[in-house]
C-alpha cells in the first residue's frame, strides 16, 4: 500500500545424564522428528559460527569485562549460562570466582564444550548439559540445585530478537534465578534511523529489474520483504536514530517481544532515503562499573551488523524534515524463530510526500 507525490539447548533423543550418558531423571524423553525450528539448533553445532562469535572483540570482551572486572559479585555463586555454546562465558565465571557454573546447550558443539572446560581445569566447577531449557524437568537432579544467583547469556540475534532464545532466556528467569539475582546482561534497546544506500540498493535489489537482457523482477519483490543484514558505514545514516524497543531483563515479559512502536526520523542533511536500519544496543548497568556496547553504525564492527529494509520508493528528504514511522513485529506463526515485520512510513515534504507501508520477514 504506497502513496507517492512528487511536487516539484534439545534434550538427547533419550535424555542423557550430563556425566554417565544414562538416561536421566531431570530430563524428559522427547521425539526425534525434527520441524524447521530444530534446524535453528542444528546452525550452532558447527564450529564456524562459534568462530565468527569468540573473534568478535566487542562482544567476547564486553562480557569478559562484565563478568572478570566483578569478581566480587562472582565469588561463592550458582551461576546459569544459558545457551552456552563453547562454554566461553562459563568459564569467564568459573574463572572469576563462582562456586558452581551451570551451562545449558542444546546443539551438539556442547560435546566440544566438555572438552574444553575440562582441557581448562574446570571440569569440578562447570556442569554441562544438553537440554533446551524448557525441556529440563528438575535442574536439581541434573545439577544438585534448583535456583541460581546469575544468569548470563549471549541471546542477542540480528535485529535483536531475531532466533528468539530471549524467550528462553526469560524462561530461565523465571524458574531458576534466586529473587534479587542478576542478569547479565540486564538492558537492551533497538533502534532505527534513515539511510542513504543507492549503489548497494541497484546491486542487490535493482540488479534483478534486468539480468543479461531477462526480466527477472519477480526475485526484486522477494528480495524487498527480506532485510539484508550488513555492514552500513556511519556517514549513510541520513537522518537521527530513535529508540523503537528497550527491554529490562529484569522482569520483562514474553509478550513484550511482540511489540508496536512508532517514531519520528528527523534529516540532519537535503539527501535521498533508499532504506531504514535497525541497530541495538546491550547494557550491564547492575555492575559496580557497567558495561555497555552497541552494534550500530558509528561504533566498531560486530557480527551482528546492522539490519537494513529497503524501500520500494526511495524518498527525497531535506535537512529538518521528518519522517514518521510505525513498526509492527511479531514472529512468524509457522517459524516463531523468524519475525514478520510491518514498516509504516509518512512524509510530507517540501519536494516530495510518501505514504507507504511494506512488509518484511526476517528468516
Amino acid at each position: 500500500m504506497e502513496e507517492v507525490e512528487n511536487k516539484a539447548p534439545c534434550v538427547d533423543a533419550t535424555a542423557k545424564d550430563v556425566k554417565s550418558g544414562t538416561p536421566s531423571p531431570g530430563a524428559e524423553e522427547k521425539p526425534t522428528e525434527m520441524t524447521s525450528k530444530d534446524y535453528y539448533f542444528d546452525s550452532y553445532s558447527h564450529f564456524g559460527i562459534h568462530e565468527e562469535m569468540l573473534k568478535d572483540e566487542v562482544r567476547t570482551t564486553s562480557y569478559m569485562n562484565a563478568i572478570e572486572h566483578n569478581k566480587h559479585l562472582f565469588a561463592g555463586k550458582v551461576v546459569m549460562d544459558v545457551g552456552c555454546g563453547t562454554g566461553i562465558l562459563s568459564m569467564f565465571a568459573a574463572r572469576a570466582g563462582a562456586k558452581q557454573v551451570i551451562g545449558i546447550e542444546c546443539s551438539t558443539i556442547i560435546e566440544q564444550a566438555r572438552k574444553i572446560v575440562a582441557a581448562n581445569g574446570f571440569a569440578d566447577k562447570i556442569t554441562l548439559i544438553k537440554s533446551k531449557c524448557e525441556d529440563i524437568a528438575s535442574l536439581e537432579a541434573l545439577a544438585g540445585v534448583d535456583k541460581v544467583d546469575i544468569i548470563i547469556s549471549e541471546w542477542m540475534g540480528y535485529f535483536l530478537l531475531y532466533e528468539s532464545m530471549l524467550d528462553t532466556v526469560i524462561y530461565a528467569r523465571d524458574r531458576w534465578l534466586k529473587e534479587g539475582g542478576l542478569m547479565l546482561p540486564d538492558k537492551a534497546t533497538l533502534f532505527v534511523g534513515a539511510i542513504e544506500d543507492e549503489q548497494y540498493k541497484k546491486e542487490k535489489i535493482d540488479f534483478w529489474d534486468e539480468v543479461y537482457g531477462f526480466d527477472m523482477s519477480v526475485i526484486k519483490e522477494i528480495a524487498l520483504t527480506e532485510p539484508l543484514v550488513d555492514i552500513v558505514e556511519g556517514k549513510a545514516v541520513a537522518t537521527d536514530c530513535q529508540a523503537i524497543l528497550s527491554l529490562d531483563l529484569a522482569d520483562c515479559k514474553k509478550e513484550e517481544l511482540q511489540f508496536k512502536s512508532e517514531f519520528v526520523l528527523t534529516a540532519h542533511r537535503n539527501d535521498f532515503v533508499h532504506a531504514i536500519v535497525a541497530y541495538f544496543d546491550c547494557q550491564f548497568s547492575q555492575l559496580h562499573k557497567p558495561v555497555r556496547f552497541s552494534t550500530g553504525p558509528f561504533t566498531e564492527y560486530t557480527h551482528w551488523k546492522q539490519t537494513v529494509f529497503y524501500l520500494r520508493q526511495p524518498l527525497t528528504i531535506c535537512k529538518g524534515e521528518s519522517i514518521k514511522g510505525k513498526i509492527t513485529v511479531k514472529p512468524n506463526d509457522k517459524n516463531p524463530r523468524d519475525l514478520d515485520i510491518a514498516l509504516r512510513l509518512d512524509h510530507q515534504g517540501s519536494v516530495m510526500s510518501l505514504h507507504a507501508t511494506q512488509e518484511y520477514r526476517l528468516r
